[in-house]
């Protein structure tokens, strides 16, 4: 990912525009829906803070790089995530 990449990402570009702040919040609501697990059965499974999870969801605050790289990773492989979770003693 190059850098101009990373600032096209309103989901963790700073300076987004406030109607882009939407696809940060939609990120985080579509990765825990499309999980099946209510928020703090998401929080507690992928070791997340259940008041940062609220706040994203409610568009109150929007996810740093490392955390919008992790929910991706959640979306795309959630069992291999718990895998390394559990492996790790987390």
């Amino acid at each position: 990912m190059t850098r101009s990449d990373h600032a096209a990402d309103p989901a963790i570009d700073e300076a987004a525009a406030p109607a882009q702040t939407y696809s940060a919040r939609a990120l985080v609501r579509a990765v825990r829906w499309r999980s099946g697990l209510s928020g703090p059965q998401f929080a507690r499974a992928f070791h997340i803070d259940l008041d940062l999870l609220s706040a994203l969801e409610q568009g109150d605050t929007r996810p740093d790089a490392a955390l919008t790289a992790y929910l991706r990773v959640i979306d795309h492989a959630p069992d291999v995530v718990r895998d390394a979770l559990e492996r790790s003693g987390l």
